[in-house]
């Protein structure tokens, strides 16, 4: 129950992170980023640490990175290199949380048969004995429970300053992409996608179709994980999850086209990028540390 929680609020986190963002009041009313939130190379850290410690010690560098890189590089090539920088910094974090995960799954059955054997009794000693034995369960699997939640924890604070850093850093803002301005929304693509608005209109189904495998692609794996090691016993308890799963993935998948479509086509940039790099995250964890031959360390 906390591996499924866990992944729940980490999917929630871009609902989160684009309500939040609109309560900064950063932006203007079609979405620009206003003068004085704006991070130039010669922005000081000392002007943005009297707005707030997080915009100081991790908005401000991720901006910073992006407009340094930039003047060597394309913008687009300056958020492709800082995104996957974060990436790799918090790589072995997300190897130990994915690999708990998948462990969380495949041990189900025999959670639930702990579960079904105290069911209904409420009092303390069940409730010990019930304890104990999940929690011999998870050695008996080397699982850490809280490993799963480890990473949520991490990558949210992440999260949320990559994407102010995307919106305040001035490289971004005056930048463009095969010719294309970034402040155009995608939405006003459709109407100009004669005269060059079909660079908005990629960008944002590209995007759309990265974070719904983005966010699917890790149930996917690892119900075929859990397949291949060990049937599921109680397929009741399947479709529940499921759905609950589901429900969550397209509420936040919504909110983020929802919001995108009429915000600065670089918010879509960047969701595109970020979604890209789950993708690829995920499938080398899966392939180098889950699907790997038995025997080898994780």
């Amino acid at each position: 129950m906390k591996n499924l929680r866990s992944k729940k609020f980490l999917m929630y986190a871009p609902l989160l992170l684009v309500l939040l963002s609109g309560c900064t009041r950063i932006t203007d009313s079609k979405g620009h980023v206003l003068e004085e939130y704006l991070i130039k190379l010669s922005t000081t850290f000392a002007s943005v640490l009297d707005e707030s410690w997080f915009t100081a010690f991790l908005v401000y560098p991720l901006a910073q990175a992006i407009n340094f890189i930039s003047t060597y590089a394309n913008v687009v090539f300056a958020i492709i290199i800082v995104t996957i920088g974060i990436k790799l910094l918090t790589l072995t974090f997300t190897i130990k949380s994915t690999v708990a995960s998948q462990k969380m799954q495949v041990i189900q059955p025999e959670m639930k048969k702990v579960q079904d054997k105290y069911a209904g009794k409420t009092d303390d000693r069940s409730k010990m004995m019930m304890g104990q034995e999940m929690n011999d369960l998870y050695k008996k699997h080397n699982i850490n429970p809280f490993g799963t939640i480890l990473i949520t924890f991490i990558q949210l604070p992440i999260i949320f300053a990559m994407y102010q850093a995307v919106q305040r850093s001035v490289a971004v803002q005056t930048g463009s992409i095969l010719g294309q301005s970034l402040q155009n929304t995608p939405l006003s693509g459709f109407t100009t996608i004669t005269t060059g608005g079909w660079v908005y209109v990629l960008i944002f189904l590209l995007m759309a179709v990265f974070q719904f495998l983005s966010m699917k692609l890790p149930t996917w794996l690892a119900e075929r994980t859990s397949k291949k090691n060990k049937p599921i016993h109680h397929p009741g308890d399947k479709p529940k999850k499921g759905n609950s799963m589901n429900t969550v993935m397209y509420t936040s998948l919504g909110m983020i086209l929802f919001l995108s479509i009429s915000w600065p086509t670089a918010m879509s940039l960047y969701w595109l990028i970020s979604a890209v790099a789950q993708v690829a995250q995920t499938l080398y964890i899966q392939h180098y540390f889950i699907d790997k031959p038995e025997g080898k360390a994780v």
